[in-house]
């Protein structure tokens, strides 16, 4: 394990887990969140964030998706399993189990899929801006165009605003830090195990981290997890984001994790 130093709060791990290698960025101490990016992006994302989790005492492991960073390893043949064994390293390489794993997006995925392959390490789930599976189809098509820095600045902010940020919000930040080659990989990845498997059950608790504005998650959708949970699951929603969430309400974001944490059973 090769360890680059980031300041006194704050390193980067390289951790080799298997096929691969998974760069990491750690911070604080104390019981582990592990926090997992949306599609194409990586785990900058959640600096601030983390920051305010790592400040409330908790250890905030965040490992960079396979072709992000220093991260690598197969992306031919990927699966949600492939993706949840590295958090699964992770989580062991610390010695942080059981750990609450936050997925944003599509990173819930693997987020539930961990907790699913590997329950003795996942003590919480978050799903944060999760899609509905009655989404409209049409924002897949914003996010490749806000993804794809070859197309008009004005085009992209356009399709940031439709699909990820709330009005009042400052999409700009995210016209930088798209890994638009990934996307083939991680969206064949989706499909094994089938969704179908990890959305009807899950052996941790789970926190359905929702944005009031939001259009991948429309409010007739608000109890969708719960009606498939029942009572493992609840329901925090925070008012002025989008899809992106974190950078648009981070305070806000990292309280509502922080206090659904202090809650669980150890």
């Amino acid at each position: 394990m090769r360890t680059d130093d980031d300041g006194a709060a704050r390193r980067r791990v390289l951790l080799p887990t298997g096929d691969a290698l998974i760069d990491t960025i750690v911070e604080g101490q104390g019981g582990a969140v592990v926090l997992l990016p949306s599609s194409q992006r990586g785990s900058e994302d959640f600096d601030e964030v983390a920051a305010r989790i790592a400040r409330a005492g908790h250890r905030v492991l965040r490992p960079q998706p396979r072709g992000i960073g220093a991260s690598s390893g197969a992306l031919e043949g990927l699966t949600l399993h492939a993706l949840a064994a590295d958090v699964a390293a992770v989580i062991r390489a610390f010695g942080a189990g059981p750990a609450i794993v936050v997925g944003h997006a599509y990173g819930h995925y693997v987020a539930r899929v961990t907790a699913r392959d590997h329950p003795r390490l996942v003590r919480g789930v978050v799903m944060a801006a999760a899609a509905s599976a009655h989404a409209d189809p049409g924002l897949a098509a914003a996010l490749d165009l806000a993804a794809d820095a070859g197309q008009p600045e004005a085009l992209r902010l356009a399709a940031l605003r439709r699909a990820f940020f709330a009005p009042g919000s400052d999409p700009r930040p995210w016209l930088a830090g798209w890994h638009p080659h990934l996307a083939p990989a991680y969206r064949a990845a989706a499909a094994t195990p089938a969704r179908a498997l990890w959305t009807a059950t899950c052996p941790a608790p789970v926190l359905d981290l929702q944005a009031a504005g939001d259009p991948w998650r429309p409010r007739a959708s608000l109890r969708e997890v719960q009606d498939a949970l029942g009572a493992r699951a609840s329901v925090a929603v925070i008012e002025g984001a989008s899809h992106s969430l974190f950078p648009e309400r981070p305070a806000r974001v990292a309280r509502a994790i922080v206090d659904w944490a202090a809650g669980l059973a150890r």
